[in-house]
């Protein structure tokens, strides 16, 4: 049963935009909080940002001020917005919880390039 589906990656200028979004099941999404990890080419998986059930958010130093991570809890859905995308923001990007972490899904591709 698939239980995480990452969607909205693809190729963007540095400066640009783009919105993530992750779709979980409700089993999951209700009583956890989420997070975006990101994986670069060659890199381990790092843990981008975090939001909790009640929207208190975290963020690591390398993207704090760019990215925004925001739930819907009616749609069971977490978000990422992106602004001011670097080259070194290229990676694919995962959401899982932020304990106990679930299987992983497929992630989705951001390509930061000129």
């Amino acid at each position: 049963q698939v239980q995480l589906v990452e969607s909205g990656g693809g190729l963007v200028q540095p400066g640009g935009s783009l919105r993530l979004s992750c779709a979980a099941s409700l089993s999951i999404f209700s009583f956890n909080a989420m997070a975006w990890y990101r994986q670069a080419p060659g890199k381990q998986r790092e843990l981008v940002a975090s939001i909790t059930i009640g929207g208190a958010t975290d963020y690591a130093d390398s993207v704090k001020g760019r990215f925004t991570i925001s739930r819907d809890n009616a749609r069971n859905t977490v978000y990422l917005q992106m602004n001011s995308l670097k080259p070194e923001d290229t990676a694919v990007y995962y959401c899982n919880t932020l304990k106990n972490l679930r299987s992983w899904g497929q992630g989705t591709k951001v390509s930061v390039s000129s």
